[in-house]
């Protein structure tokens, strides 16, 4: 009977792995993609924000037609992501609106779909997202 319920707990473990190994939609890091990120604000802050993604290619032109997603993530676990789909507003030139919910370490996740027909993920540290600095009375 324990080895029966050894074998099941092995197998679902299995059905797991194979099922999340099928979801990551064979993503990979393509080295000749040229991937530029910049922030609004700059330095970032915790609120609203715009990312904004420059993909080019291997000669540093630039690559229309891509589909992308934005994922914002906190150094540590425990936080829920941020997602945004980045829109091309001009040949090669991605922006996306998120938002940091929190002061700290972050990075960013930049997952894109090609014209190619060839799938990337490209992740970018951005540390210490800062407290929103407002004007303060002088005394």
């Amino acid at each position: 009977m324990k080895r029966n319920v050894q074998h099941r707990v092995y197998l679902v473990g299995l059905v797991l792995l194979l099922t999340l190994l099928g979801c990551a939609r064979g993503m990979q890091d393509l080295p000749d993609v040229g991937v530029d990120l910049s922030i609004e604000p700059d330095p970032p802050q915790m609120g609203p924000a715009t990312v904004t993604v420059i993909l080019t290619d291997a000669e540093g032109q630039p690559l229309e037609g891509a589909q992308m997603e934005i994922e914002g993530n906190m150094s540590h676990a425990g936080m829920v992501p941020v997602l945004a789909v980045a829109r091309e507003t001009s040949p090669g030139r991605y922006q996306a609106e998120l938002e940091f919910t929190m002061v700290g370490d972050w990075f960013m996740l930049v997952r894109a779909d090609l014209a190619d027909g060839r799938s990337m993920e490209r992740k970018i540290d951005l540390p210490a997202v800062n407290e929103i600095c407002g004007d303060t009375p002088e005394p």
